[in-house]
């Protein structure tokens, strides 16, 4: 098994897209890149701690690969946009790869090269890349969110469209249910 831990705005869409996929064992959504040990949903949300709000994905690498990871990581969210995604602003919703290894480091530098060479987006892509130094899983109430909380406003308007679009595109990687 394989960790990496990146961020792409909220963590609840994250883990909604990754936690169905084959080949990933687990995601937890949580915090990372701050300086304060342990921090709260509350004190990252003011955007005083520089966490970012992230998922660590626990994937098999003969099922899928870390840049499949990458792939679909960024085509669920905009890498152009810095410390924002959607109405989410603030250094908590950045886009960010906290690699666990130097080759995560370099195939995530070389991705974004490649994209960025694509000319996909009409802006340069602020994606950080970043060794991963702690991790702290945020509170119960977050984990699944998208999964216990569905028709909850912000599932159903933020969420639920970008989990569909997800699910149609990548059909053929899903866990069958």
């Amino acid at each position: 098994m394989e960790n990496i831990t990146i961020g792409g705005g909220c963590f609840w869409c994250l883990e909604a897209v990754y936690a169905d996929l084959k080949g990933v064992e687990k995601v937890v959504s949580g915090y990372s890149g701050g300086q304060l040990d342990n921090p709260t949903y509350e004190q990252v949300c003011s955007g005083s701690t520089g966490h970012a709000e992230v998922v660590q994905i626990t994937f098999d690498s003969d099922l899928i690969s870390f840049k499949d990871i990458l792939d679909i990581f960024f085509d669920i969210h905009d890498p152009t946009t810095l410390n924002r995604q959607g109405n989410d602003v603030g250094t908590q919703y950045r886009s960010v790869i906290f690699y666990h290894n130097e080759e995560q480091r370099d195939i995530a530098n070389a991705q974004i090269k490649k994209l960025e060479n694509s000319k996909i987006w009409a802006n340069s892509i602020t994606t950080e890349v970043s060794p991963l130094v702690k991790f702290f899983k945020a509170e119960k109430y977050h984990q699944n969110y998208f999964k216990l909380n569905a028709s909850q406003p912000y599932c159903k308007v933020i969420i639920e469209p970008k989990v569909t679009k997800f699910k149609e595109k990548y059909s053929t990687r899903l866990l069958l249910k």
